[in-house]
């Protein structure tokens, strides 16, 4: 059935409104210019969101003439206006303790005294000292921190309003990004408005009004790989995603090498002189793409932030690139000019003199944007192959850049209007994933599973449409764009890589057959490989040669508590969590094990669907052993270790299990190891959840090493 587009964009822009909202009421963090009180300042700064008592100590011109400041503390200053952490005895330049990091938004503002406040009832002060300027943090030290201002899609404002800050007393505070939710809503906003003459081929396809066309193998022909390690899957998915015209959908499963599959894709398209956007939903994903590429020399550039990039990957950023091409020889002159112009600030205390540098940087700063304009544009264009995040792509940097085909990574991890933002003016998608996965993290409950009946959010036109439009619900911002496509079209557009280089062969038989119809195969090389066989030194024990252990908690000794009844502070991530400390002890116990039989604790870590329960564990382990890694199982999606302890943590008469029950979220903590499986739970409680959680039992209790724990050794 085909979906209205423009009643599509709709019911998106609604649910990322009230998704924002949600993010906005459930943040400490500021997305406005409000004025805060003095004692706001010291709560913000208490609770490391905010740096008081600092003054601008350097300015110079950046990327796109942006102003990058830098901010220390003001020496005059007395003890208070050091940030948390900070002692009286050291040096008083130091900053502190603070949460304040690369690639945080922040605002600048004046602190204003009781002159400058007079001022402001007078109807005097200037504009931008009262709301302040907003700006990405490049660069955090132990004595100043450095902002880029002007880049944030509000105008020149922000850039210019750097200059009026020497001298004045300043405050830093964190900012919730809401880059990212502008963008997409922008694009809902403009594909709503899109005329049906105006759709695209794809938008047709995306949207059901036409089927794929045929794919044209044709065009392909004698296919001849570059990487000879290329299993079968891997290559048919390739030949593949090259035959189609419109989409092509490439279902990576855990560790079945999808990202080695998108480099020999890309390099393909290459040589077949097609340009490629390549994006994924975080900086991260795009960083491994670009490490990889970067490899076999492909002709690339990685736009973005800077500051927010792997330092493996700046030499091939536009910025640094801007600033080395040849190219870059007609903006450097003007740079240095708008610098003296700016330091010429500082030495002038005269107001006429000062508000003629000012109309003079303006105008350097209107050429600098010019001349690096065509600078970058030349670097992009000149580009086969450009890499950025979703929400990066709908940036000034690719406008009226057209590319043959857009690939994105990670697509069953992003929410679908910012696969939008690349897509709107694409012709070609080739969409990269597992949908058996987690998918995008959605905290409003009426944007997700959890509310399909808010009826402030839907009238009966929205409940029509829905029920017409597709098998998924499309009032649920967990739907991803891969998801309704596998719905809309069938299993025809995808391809699946079937050998994973993983997981041991008993590790990996469960998801296979639950999930991944019984096609996926373990690599000779991982099929039987153990923790006793790791290339250093580990005695053959008990732990060590098992791939699968699971300790059965059943019987009720083991239960499950609410965080403050076992003495953890109920803070707001805590909240309706779950903890069970005797679990964590038997977790706690089976680490020391592994840690005394010689794997290294780097190699391991510990999971547990409960942040309650993350906070228990940290404090039987983390100390002991400072390297092992201890995290949500959310948080530990698309990582992997050679040994993985998961506590399940669900144990009552109720036989309650919460958000065990899903079962993406299960995939990713039983895929997460290479050698070693440690499951700990109850198995009474858990297998009651679902009929998937009852095989899972059943599963574990026929093929793992099953132990029973007894409460009598860790309560003496």
């Amino acid at each position: 059935m085909p979906i209205s587009v423009s009643k599509f964009a709709q019911i998106q822009q609604r649910l990322l409104l009230a998704e924002h909202e949600d993010e906005i009421a459930s943040s400490p963090l500021s997305s406005s210019s409000a004025a805060a009180s003095a004692s706001t300042r010291r709560a913000l700064q208490n609770a490391g969101h905010a740096l008081t008592g600092m003054v601008l100590t350097n300015c110079r011109t950046g990327m796109g003439g942006r102003e990058v400041g830098e901010f220390g503390l003001d020496t005059a200053l007395s003890g208070s206006g050091r940030a948390k952490g900070a002692s009286k005895d050291e040096d008083n330049t130091r900053l502190g303790v603070h949460g304040i990091t690369v690639g945080d938004i922040v605002r600048v503002e004046e602190i204003a005294s009781g002159k400058t406040a007079a001022k402001s009832k007078a109807g005097q002060d200037d504009e931008k000292s009262q709301r302040g300027i907003e700006g990405v943090v490049t660069r955090v030290g132990e004595r100043s921190i450095w902002a880029a201002f002007g880049d944030r899609g509000k105008g020149k404002q922000d850039e210019d309003g750097v200059d009026e800050l020497w001298g004045r007393k300043l405050w830093l505070v964190k900012l919730a990004n809401d880059v990212t939710y502008r963008r997409m809503n922008q694009t809902m906003a403009k594909l709503e408005k899109l005329q049906e003459s105006e759709h695209s081929q794809l938008i047709r396809v995306l949207f059901g009004h036409t089927t794929p066309s045929p794919l044209d193998f044709e065009s392909v022909g004698s296919l001849e790989f570059m990487d000879p390690s290329l299993n079968d899957s891997q290559k048919e998915a390739i030949r593949f995603a090259l035959a189609s015209r419109e989409i092509a959908l490439i279902h990576g499963p855990p560790g079945t090498g999808k990202t080695h599959t998108l480099i020999e894709l890309i390099r393909q398209l290459v040589q077949r002189k097609k340009r490629v956007l390549v994006c994924g939903p975080s900086n991260i994903s795009v960083d491994n793409i670009v490490e990889r590429l970067a490899l076999h020399k492909v002709p690339l550039v990685r736009i973005g932030h800077p500051a927010r990039l792997l330092s493996s990957v700046l030499d091939h950023s536009l910025e640094v690139l801007s600033q080395t091409s040849e190219a870059a020889a007609i903006v450097k002159d003007v740079r240095k000019e708008i610098d003296s112009k700016q330091a010429s600030i500082r030495k002038t205390r005269n107001g006429r003199e000062r508000r003629a540098i000012y109309g003079d940087l303006k105008e350097l700063r209107k050429e600098f944007r010019e001349r690096e304009s065509k600078c970058v544009d030349n670097i992009v264009s000149g580009s086969q192959v450009v890499l950025g995040t979703l929400h990066g792509a709908g940036g000034h940097q690719l406008k009226n850049q057209k590319f043959d085909v857009v690939l994105i990574d990670e697509a069953s991890q992003a929410r679908e209007a910012q696969c939008w933002i690349p897509l709107l003016p694409a012709s070609r998608v080739v969409l990269a994933g597992d949908h058996l996965q987690l998918p995008p993290t959605i905290k409003s409950k009426s944007s997700s599973n959890s509310d399909q009946t808010n009826s402030a959010l839907w009238d009966k036109e929205d409940l029509r449409f829905n029920e017409l439009s597709n098998t998924f619900d499309m009032r649920n911002l967990e739907i991803t764009l891969f998801d309704r496509l596998l719905s809309l079209h069938g299993t025809g557009i995808k391809r699946m890589l079937t050998t994973q280089y993983r997981m041991h062969q008993k590790i990996m038989d469960f998801p296979s057959d639950e999930l991944y119809e019984s096609k996926l195969v373990a690599a000779d090389a991982v099929r039987e490989r153990l923790l006793k066989d790791l290339p250093y030194e580990v005695e053959d024990t008990d732990y060590t040669r098992e791939p699968l252990v699971f300790y059965d908690t059943q019987g009720g000794d083991f239960p499950e508590k609410s965080p403050d009844s076992n003495g953890i502070s109920a803070k707001s991530l805590l909240v309706e969590s779950k903890c069970n400390d005797m679990e964590a002890a038997v977790v706690a116990r089976h680490v020391e094990n592994l840690v005394s039989a010689g794997v290294r604790p780097e190699d391991i870590a510990v999971i547990t669907p409960y942040n309650a329960q993350v906070a228990l564990l940290s404090q039987l382990l983390k100390e002991k052993f400072p390297t092992l890694e201890l995290g949500s199982v959310d948080g530990f999606q698309g990582r992997e270790k050679e040994a993985v302890v998961v506590s399940l943590v669900r144990s009552n008469q109720d036989h309650e299990v919460g958000f065990l029950g899903e079962k993406r979220r299960l995939n990713v903590a039983m895929t997460r190891p290479r050698r070693h499986l440690c499951i700990c739970g109850d198995s009474e409680t858990v297998s009651s959840g679902s009929p998937f959680l009852k095989r899972w039992m059943a599963f574990l209790e026929e093929n793992a090493d099953l132990r029973y724990p007894d409460i009598s050794e860790f309560t003496s």
